[in-house]
């Protein structure tokens, strides 16, 4: 039995692929509270779970804050991570797609949406008082980069620490939706 601080790591995987959709099936069905997608696309998300839309919809309504954090397709940082990626399958298209698919859940009380480029490096899934962190290896995309499952046991370790960073991106983040509006607003208003 554990008792130091790895003690909150449950189970790593050698990549992130290698988690069993179950578990994420479960951690996304068992959430009462909170869930944060804080990864830099959340693409897989929309392929390996379908209905996610309806689901999240279905949580927010019972009360469950849902956040998405993803980073912004047209930015630098996104630029030059498809360049060191180097794959067909683009990260600012990846992006497009999970922008589409959260435009299922637009309005939906609960359900919040923000783009920033400061998680490049790590994703932070948060549902509850468990979470799955992604950190990215060299060129590696998201599925080819190793993950950890933790649980809360203590204060001020991995998961409050993971915690504190992804709340820091979100605090730094700007509405996606607010954003969007902003631009139908202003070609609006040009053409």
């Amino acid at each position: 039995m554990k008792t130091g601080p790895d003690r909150e790591v449950l189970t790593v995987y050698p990549y992130r692929s290698a988690c069993p959709k179950s578990i994420w099936r479960s951690l996304i069905s068992s959430a009462r509270n909170e869930i944060v997608f804080a990864g830099y696309t959340n693409y897989f998300l929309w392929l390996e779970h379908p209905n996610l839309a309806k689901i999240l919809k279905r949580k927010a309504e019972q009360g469950c804050k849902i956040r998405f954090l993803i980073g912004d397709p047209g930015s630098e940082v996104t630029r030059r991570r498809e360049e060191v990626e180097n794959v067909p399958l683009t990260v600012s298209t990846r992006i497009r797609i999970t922008l589409s698919e959260i435009e299922q859940v637009r309005g939906v009380p609960g359900i919040e949406a923000r783009f920033g480029d400061e998680h490049i490096a790590m994703s932070v899934f948060r549902f509850d008082s468990e979470m799955l962190v992604t950190p990215y290896l060299a060129k590696l995309v998201g599925h080819d980069s190793p993950m950890m499952h933790l649980r809360r046991y203590q204060d001020d370790g991995l998961f409050d620490r993971f915690g504190y960073h992804a709340s820091e991106l979100w605090s730094n983040g700007r509405n996606i939706w607010a954003e969007s509006q902003t631009e139908r607003a202003d070609s609006a208003s040009s053409g």
